[in-house]
Order: C-alpha cells, then sequence, then structure tokens
C-alpha cells in the first residue's frame, strides 16, 4: 500500500527489487528482442541497440531528487517503483539525426506510450544552451503483446528507450564526467557550453556528409559517358599515358574518384553490390598507383582487358585453383593487363605469375 512513510517504502521497494531482479532482466532481453524485430521489419539500421537495469539504490536516490519533496509536501501517498519509469532502461544509437525520428515514429505505432521527453526539442528551442539531445520514450507493451505467451511474464514492466545518434551518445557520456556544470564561474560554464556546441555541430556535419556523397553520387551518374573518353583516348593511337594525364591537369579528362569508379564499375558488373568502404580505398590504391588516371582511362583499361580476363577467370575456376573470382579481382587483373608497370602490385605474386603463365599459354594456343 501507498503511504508517505519514506523508511517502509525504502524496504518495501529494495524488496521488490531483490524479488524481480532476474524477471527484469529477462524482460529487459525480451524488449531488445523485441526492438530488433521491429527495426529489422521496418529495414532501419542502429549502431547499437544495448539494456541495462538501473541500481537499486541509484533507484532511490532518484526518486528522492525529483519525486520525493512535491509527493511528500502535497501529502500523496506513494510507492518508489510508480516513480522509476527507468529501471529497464534500452537504448539505440544510430548514426545521423534524421534517423531518430523515423525510429521513434517506428516505436510509437508498435508500443504503448507512456510519457515523451524530446530533449532534442527542447535544447534546440533556446538560444544559449547546448547540451544532451535525443528523444526518451517511456514505453510499455500494448494489449495484443501483453497477451501473448512469450511476453505475457513482462506485461508489468515498463521500461525507458532513448534513442540517440553516436555523437549525442558520446556527449552524454562526457557530460555526465563534468561534475560541476550549474554553480560555476561564467566563463567555465562558457566553454563546457562550446564544447556540447561543437558535438552539436559535429552531429550536423556528419549528416551533411553523407548528404552531399549521396549528392556525389547522383552527379557522377549523370555525367557524360566515360566510354566517349575511352574512345577519344584510343582514337588518338596513344596508350594511356603523360599526354592524356596532362590533360587531366588541364581539365579535359575527368580523374577518377570513388563515384566515378563506382558508376564504370556498375556498368561492367551489373547487379553486383559494391561495399562503399571497399570502394573507397580500393579506388585510392589505384590512383595512387597511377596518379594521373582519369575516368576515360580506367574505363579504356577494363573495356581493353576485361574479356580477356573474364576468359582467365573462367579457366581459373573450373581448374579447381580457387573458389572465389569477385568483381574487384577481375578489376585487379584487368588493370595489369592493361599497364603492367603501373598495377602489378595490385596482384600477389603467385596470381600474377599464375594469370602470365596462363596468358603465354593462350597465346601459344592461339598462334
Amino acid at each position: 500500500m501507498p503511504s508517505l512513510d519514506f523508511e517502509a517504502e525504502k524496504a518495501t521497494f529494495r524488496e521488490y527489487y531483490n524479488d524481480n531482479a532476474q524477471r527484469l532482466d529477462q524482460a529487459k532481453e525480451a524488449f531488445l528482442t523485441l526492438l530488433g524485430s521491429l527495426l529489422a521489419h521496418a529495414e532501419l539500421d542502429v549502431a547499437a541497440a544495448t539494456g541495462r537495469i538501473k541500481d537499486r539504490e541509484e533507484s532511490i536516490k532518484k526518486f528522492m531528487r525529483k519525486y520525493q519533496g512535491d509527493l511528500e509536501e502535497s501529502g500523496t501517498p506513494y510507492e518508489i517503483k510508480d516513480h522509476i519509469t527507468d529501471l529497464i532502461g534500452l537504448r539505440l544509437v544510430c548514426l545521423y539525426e534524421d534517423e531518430i525520428d523515423p525510429i521513434g515514429q517506428l516505436i510509437r505505432e508498435h508500443l504503448d506510450v507512456i510519457d515523451v521527453t524530446d530533449k532534442t526539442a527542447e535544447i534546440e528551442g533556446t538560444e544559449n544552451a547546448f547540451g544532451y539531445k535525443g528523444l526518451h520514450l517511456d514505453l510499455r507493451l500494448d494489449g495484443v503483446r501483453a497477451a501473448m505467451p512469450d511476453y505475457a511474464l513482462f506485461a508489468p514492466y515498463s521500461f525507458e528507450l532513448q534513442i540517440r545518434t553516436v555523437v549525442q551518445d558520446s556527449w552524454s557520456t562526457l557530460d555526465h564526467k563534468i561534475k560541476y556544470k550549474k554553480s560555476i564561474p561564467a566563463a567555465l560554464k562558457r566553454r563546457i557550453n562550446t564544447l556540447a556546441a561543437l558535438f552539436e555541430l559535429a552531429d550536423r556535419e556528419f549528416r551533411q556528409v553523407r548528404e552531399e556523397t549521396e549528392l556525389q553520387i547522383v552527379k557522377a551518374e549523370a555525367e557524360p559517358d566515360a566510354e566517349a573518353e575511352a574512345q577519344e583516348i584510343a582514337q588518338g593511337g596513344e596508350a594511356p599515358g603523360p599526354a592524356v594525364d596532362a590533360d587531366i591537369g588541364r581539365g579535359q579528362y575527368a580523374p577518377l574518384d570513388a563515384f566515378r569508379l563506382l558508376r564504370i564499375a556498375r556498368h561492367f558488373f551489373p547487379g553486383v553490390e559494391f561495399e562503399a568502404k571497399k570502394v573507397d580505398g580500393f579506388t585510392a590504391d589505384i590512383v595512387e598507383r597511377d596518379p594521373g588516371i582519369s575516368r576515360g582511362k580506367f574505363n579504356f583499361y577494363l573495356r581493353s582487358t576485361i574479356g580477356l580476363v573474364r576468359q582467365y577467370k573462367a579457366w581459373f575456376l573450373d581448374s579447381g585453383r580457387g573458389e572465389k573470382f569477385n568483381a574487384f579481382t577481375e578489376i585487379r587483373h584487368a588493370l595489369y593487363a592493361a599497364n603492367p608497370a603501373a598495377f602489378a602490385g595490385m596482384l600477389t605474386n603467385v596470381a600474377r605469375e599464375t594469370f602470365d603463365d596462363w596468358r603465354a599459354d593462350n597465346a601459344n594456343q592461339q598462334a
């Protein structure tokens, strides 16, 4: 029964906590599994999903700090457990700010919302304050799930869900380590606000880098076909080299970058999913070996040798020398075949020797 006897309520809460500790942990895992299923079904990705059970004594301290005074002053009987909404605490960490609202909306559609705290709106609604941003939802199972056998045992438990970005999560961790933030000299408070603002700026810049990356991919797709440049190089009767490199410097040919390589690679390998991180590092390796390479020059190399490489690939797989020969491997061989001096290092010694031997045998057979 609720009362105004704090000592009695502390004892009751400690007994409740001890009796339910194992079930609370099971509920935490069940709720995390549920969130993971909802996110996967909606094709929403998060960088991390974690959970914890709030420490028993820390829960009592929170009640004392936030609720006890007002409740006792108003003469309202209480039970401590009813006011600790984050006894089970879950956290979803996403990469970008604009992913928070879609995740929050998804959760609202599938769980009962007890309360919402939009810390981003609170911070952005002020002119001179910075700090922890994110979305907090106090939740419980909806009626349908609460009646399911898999969830029935956990229906009595509510939980708090925090949705924040990686940057916001990092700031929150650091912010909790700053012991003095309120009753401090103005100069120190300004420094803390400046630090918080830098984190906020980082969040914004990460999102804008993502958007600019997407824009550059679209621009690369809209550029004139690199095939025209490749044909011009070929018709000029010159092997791609210093003359072509000089034309890149004069702006005649577009230099190769990850976005242009991706467009050309998709042309030669339709249906292949190219992982962005691999494309980025692969392009950097190519440009390092041939600093003057343009998109037309790269296209010329592939167009000139990809047919030969695919014949070699078929022989290589049929001969049982290996089980894999992916698109990147094909491109490495094509670049080496087109310009051995520049791209020999893109193949291992064994791979290069095997390819060279096959080409020699192939040439002898055709002769």
